[in-house]
């Protein structure tokens, strides 16, 4: 059975879209009715994104993007207003966890890395993006944060301090265009399944059983849960949903 296709002659744009929650959720997008630039600085990956999405009958582009690049950024949405003629939604997925050391032990290679892709990157997005929306008379921006925007973690100082401020950044930003037709909101996922999980875990059995237990439900999260989240949260059954963090966590912060 096909997906309802309440996105119908919308324009997405996922950052971080080669895998993972990203690209998930640019299929997502595209079964939905909407078309789907697709940005990452994995280049050949994205490109297979792209044909999974034309493959729905939706269409798709891909633009490379480093977003902790302005000038970048800019380039990413002037290429897809000049594709589309417009942008309605915006997925801003890309990101990265970094190292992990105790806070007196993370580098300050590290903290600026992880803080200039992952907050910086989304507030240069959001500058390029929040333009692009006021032409065409509004849109949504759904930014990806985390568990690790709600509670401290221990290790990945950084990597909490950037997913805590996306949050910030997005209630701002939402109280500054509400009047506007421009929703912004943010995302927060706990531990769903994706190659960074790989990483926290070391690779073990013993490491993936630990953060698969982390969840009260008893599992990790799937990225197409994540997805029809976002997808939702761009729909008009969200119409009067802005300045709010969307929690998909099992259950985690609920202790």
């Amino acid at each position: 059975m096909g997906k309802e296709k309440f996105l119908n002659g919308k324009i997405a744009l996922v950052t971080g879209g080669a895998k993972g929650i990203g690209k998930t959720t640019a299929i997502e997008f595209a079964r939905r009715g909407a078309d789907v630039v697709v940005s990452d600085v994995a280049e050949s990956e994205g490109r297979l994104v792209v044909s999974e999405i034309e493959a729905t009958g939706a269409r798709g582009a891909f633009f490379s993007c480093d977003v902790s690049d302005p000038e970048a950024v800019k380039r990413l949405i002037d290429f897809t207003v000049s594709q589309f003629k417009r942008l309605d939604f915006a997925f801003n997925n890309a990101g990265i966890e970094g190292e992990q050391a105790p806070t007196a032990d993370c580098s300050f290679e590290n903290w600026k890395r992880v803080i200039d892709i992952n907050l910086n990157g989304v507030f240069y997005c959001m500058k390029y993006e929040l333009a692009a929306m006021l032409r065409n008379g509004g849109g949504v921006i759904v930014n990806c944060s985390s568990t690790a925007g709600k509670v401290g973690f221990e290790g990945i100082p950084a990597y909490s301090a950037s997913k805590h401020g996306l949050i910030g950044l997005s209630k701002s930003a939402a109280l500054d265009y509400a009047a506007q037709n421009i929703r912004v909101n943010c995302i927060c996922p706990g531990v769903v399944y994706t190659s960074m999980i790989d990483r926290f875990s070391g690779g073990t059995s013993e490491g993936f059983e630990a953060m698969k237990n982390m969840q009260p439900v008893g599992r990790m999260g799937r990225t197409e849960e994540i997805a029809s989240a976002v997808a939702w949260m761009c729909s008009e059954e969200a119409a009067f949903m802005t300045g709010q963090e969307l929690v998909m966590d099992g259950g985690y912060t609920a202790r």
